[in-house]
């Protein structure tokens, strides 16, 4: 995507393929900061600390880590045992977003299949590269599959604003290119679409107002950033026409793991008659788990997050502040789960389907 007239990814191989780079996000909006991990540590460390978040983005990541166990192997070969309890020590890095492990078990066979260190490093090396071209080509489609529900909403309106509420950052920064969420947002403000996006600024960390935001400004996209509880005086008002989130994690059933938040949206939108619709591509689907809410692993995260808040003061120094009383406890519950039933439907790669098992196997019939 274009960031002041460069294009940009939020990962990408050093040119001697010996360091894998990712923009920091933890210092956006008001830094740009490149961080190069250079081994398996790193890559967990940046998975965990959210130098990268967002499923698709994980996954990326995960599959230049297993690319970076295999480089950063003991001299000689690369043992089975070594490859399987590094894979297995990557997967367990981040619990919510399923294309962490998705993207792990894609890779490792073929490596273990490979003949010598050589071959290995190179399937390795092969693999994450197709990947990341994979999550980069789906939220394309995402795009295009999404771009026909905001056009009916805008020709509805005699061609008016479409205002779309968004929670958390489901966009290129989260996902390689274009974004999951924000992909038909791209997309119809490319077709000449006249939108505008409500912005959830996403606590405790933000990545609403820090990362949605900076990246719909860079694109001259209207947008207006908002309190996570605004959303539902917006719905009662007349003021939201379509919500699009993303998802870390879907059952084949349709329930839907995202940012903590999503669900209090999904239930406001249900109230007032609003179009409720989760954008995400296959490989965030589980097709093993059917109940979301007994189900998911729900991450719970440094109450840190919740009681600091990280912002530039008045001198232009990005400064991190303690917000509640010293001594106050804090909860850290970073994902929730939206029940199937509150779901309008799903924008995948493959098209639109609504969130039931029967039409998202309809879509992908090939998945076990």
């Amino acid at each position: 995507m274009q960031v002041d007239g460069k294009e940009m990814r939020p990962i990408w191989p050093s040119e001697d393929m010996k360091t894998v780079q990712v923009i920091d996000q933890r210092q956006l909006p008001h830094e740009l900061v490149v961080a190069d991990l250079k081994n398996l540590d790193d890559i967990i460390e940046a998975i965990q600390e959210m130098y990268v978040r967002g499923a698709p983005l994980i996954g990326a990541t995960a599959a230049w880590g297993v690319y970076l166990i295999v480089t950063t192997a003991p001299e000689g070969e690369i043992s089975n045992e070594y490859l399987n309890r590094e894979c297995d020590r990557l997967k367990a890095a981040r619990p919510t977003a399923v294309n962490l492990a998705w993207a792990v078990d894609r890779i490792r066979p073929k490596i273990l299949a490979a003949e010598n260190r050589e071959a290995k490093i190179e399937t390795a090396r092969r693999e994450a590269e197709a990947i990341v071209e994979f999550e980069a080509d789906n939220c394309r489609r995402i795009g295009e599959h999404g771009l026909p529900l905001i056009r009916e909403i805008s020709e509805r309106k005699n061609g008016s604003t479409v205002h779309i509420l968004t929670h958390c950052n489901a966009g290129w920064l989260a996902c390689v290119e274009f974004g999951t969420a924000t992909a038909p947002m791209y997309a119809a403000h490319e077709a000449g679409i006249d939108i505008h996006i409500w912005v959830d600024e996403t606590r405790p960390l933000n990545q609403g107002a820090r990362l949605t935001a900076w990246e719909l400004g860079k694109a001259g996209i209207k947008h207006t950033v908002i309190t996570d509880n605004a959303g539902g005086h917006l719905m009662q008002h007349g003021l939201v026409d379509l919500v699009i989130t993303g998802t870390d994690r879907t059952t084949h059933t349709g329930d839907v793991a995202n940012k903590i938040g999503t669900y209090l949206k999904a239930l406001a939108a249900k109230d007032n008659g609003i179009p409720f619709y989760v954008a995400l591509p296959s490989s965030t689907f589980d097709w093993r788990m059917r109940d979301g809410v007994a189900e998911i692993p729900i991450e719970e995260r440094n109450p840190d997050e919740v009681r600091f808040i990280q912002g530039r003061d008045d001198s232009g120094a990005v400064r991190r502040v303690l917000v509640p009383p010293a001594d106050s406890p804090a909860g850290n519950y970073a994902f929730d789960v939206t029940p199937a039933r509150l779901v309008t439907g799903f924008i995948t790669e493959r098209g639109v389907c609504g969130a039931n098992e029967q039409d998202i196997r309809r879509l992908f019939p090939d998945e076990n």
